[in-house]
């Protein structure tokens, strides 16, 4: 493939300089990498050669072959990002994706569970051995403090403050908050600690970790995802219905629902633009309509 170099150099710069996370950089040089294949496939091999006529009959072909508008919108970041980057560093006269605009980015309302679904699947995982304890604690944790999956993997024992009423959570852009854990969450991680923590970690005191596998390594994302859909499983919720994102959708909307203030949940789950928070507004519309049906003189 040609210019790893030029995208190596790239994701350097979005991660040691722009401080953007490890997901967001793999997702950019990934999109960069298969726009790069696509290239030498048109025989296009040095910076020079890419057109704004390349990039548009790119972008067509992924449209064509069904790729999202957020995948498409993605890629699009990220061909305007890597060769303004190129232009910078004078590897390019002049920079052809300069006036490209952005796919138009289809924004579907997230998917959530009712409080009875969450309820049903927290209640069910009830054991005492170390593994129960810790995928309990771990479902308490994400759902009552509305964790990103890559957030929780990297909980540390350490972020737990104030005697563990709250925890403090590094999120994207290296962005620091700190949220309340709920008093179910905190039984569930006391109980964790007591009596199964100790058996998954093997006794490694320079673990530290908060959640580990029973190879008593931090979990991954891959991970995680496998422990919620199988604790969902076992109630009947479907696998395309849950996810580590799903429960922080929960959190947010089943907040909202109980009448918090939406400028306190954008806080909570770490938002930089009220505007993402407010999605959760139009996913509790149904709600809304229901009691306007329901109480209102007129309807």
């Amino acid at each position: 493939m040609t210019f790893d170099a030029e995208i190596d150099d790239y994701e350097a710069v979005l991660r040691y300089e722009r401080e953007l996370s490890a997901n967001t950089c793999a997702a950019y040089g990934r999109d960069l990498r298969i726009f790069a294949s696509w290239l030498a496939g048109r025989g296009i091999a040095s910076a020079d050669g890419i057109t704004r006529g390349e990039i548009d009959l790119f972008l067509d072909s992924e449209r064509n072959a069904g790729m999202s508008s957020a995948t498409r919108c993605r890629r699009t970041a990220a061909i305007r990002g890597w060769l303004g980057h190129m232009r910078s560093r004078r590897l390019l006269k002049r920079d052809p994706s300069e006036l490209l605009d952005l796919p138009k980015k289809a924004k579907p309302l997230p998917k959530v569970l009712s409080e009875e679904e969450v309820a049903r699947m927290l209640d069910e995982v009830k054991g005492t051995d170390p593994r129960s304890l810790r995928d309990r604690a771990m479902l308490e944790v994400m759902y009552g403090c509305g964790l990103r999956v890559s957030e929780l993997c990297g909980l540390r024992t350490d972020d737990f403050v104030s005697e563990g009423e709250l925890v403090r959570i590094v999120g994207k852009g290296s962005k620091e908050r700190v949220v309340p854990v709920g008093p179910a969450a905190g039984r569930a991680l006391a109980a964790y600690y007591a009596s199964g923590r100790d058996a998954l970690v093997r006794g490694n005191a320079t673990e530290t970790h908060v959640f580990v596998t029973r190879l008593a390594r931090p979990f991954t994302r891959q991970g995680v995802f496998k422990v919620i859909r199988e604790r969902a499983a076992a109630v009947g919720i479907a696998a395309d219905r849950i996810s580590p994102h799903v429960l922080r959708h929960c959190f947010a909307s089943h907040l909202l629902q109980h009448g918090a203030d939406i400028r306190a949940i954008q806080e909570m789950l770490g938002h930089a633009d009220i505007g993402t928070t407010q999605v959760y507004t139009h996913v509790d519309a149904a709600r809304f309509g229901e009691l306007h049906r329901k109480f209102h003189p007129r309807a």
